[in-house]
């Protein structure tokens, strides 16, 4: 599944910070811990495309083979355990998702060839870099099942955004009430700011727009 383009731009105007308080409101933590950007000030909104890797064993697996079903708009998820000794993306699979129009990887995990990300200018989440390869040392167990990434649950067509704060997971049936809730608090935020600036001191904004409870969780 993929969302609406008027969906993806809205939550494109918004920061994973906002999303974050929307789904504090709503009850719900989707901040992936641990997980950072590769490359800055690119922004990533999709739905989810889940891959979980296992150890390899008596038989080895293929790690990357599924990209061909990935679909544009769609985020590759890969869950390979938080592993730090081996990578499951590098410049061959950034090449081709940025040639299919993907919107970018997350990856409990870590990645490399981090200059061919650079240059294709191509969002990347992960836990860190490293140059091994995972041949050989992991494989694809499944493909489109739940996942887990920074300790957060991702199911296949959640939608997951990431920024220079991180990555944040929305369900996927909460997709429009978070946009919602959180285009509310960026307006409230957007307030504050214009009041400060119109000579407002910080107290008497924060309270003419409820700064305290923005993100507080509905009675």
């Amino acid at each position: 599944m993929t969302i609406s383009k008027e969906i993806s731009d809205a939550y494109g105007k918004l920061s994973t910070s906002t999303v974050s308080d929307a789904l504090d409101k709503l009850g719900v933590s989707g901040g992936c811990l641990g997980i950072s950007p590769v490359v800055n000030s690119l922004k990533m909104v999709g739905t989810a495309y889940t891959v979980h890797y296992v150890p390899t064993g008596y038989v080895k697996g293929t790690v990357g083979d599924y990209i061909d079903d990935v679909q544009p708009g769609q985020v590759i998820v890969l869950d390979n355990n938080g592993r730090m000794d081996c990578t499951v993306w590098g410049d061959i699979l950034t090449m081709t998702s940025s040639l299919k129009g993907i919107s970018g990887t997350v990856i409990d995990g870590v990645c490399r060839d981090v200059d061919g990300i650079r240059a294709y200018e191509y969002p990347v989440f992960s836990r860190g870099k490293f140059m091994m390869t995972g041949k050989d040392r992991v494989m694809v167990d499944a493909v489109g099942g739940t996942v887990s990434i920074g300790n957060v649950q991702v199911r296949q067509d959640d939608l997951l955004m990431g920024d220079d704060s991180g990555v944040i997971v929305v369900p996927s049936a909460m997709i429009e009430s978070v946009l919602e809730t959180a285009t509310d608090i960026d307006q409230a935020e957007q307030g504050i700011m214009e009041a400060v600036k119109s000579g407002l001191s910080i107290s008497e904004a924060r309270k003419k727009f409820a700064y305290h409870s923005l993100q507080t969780k509905a009675q």
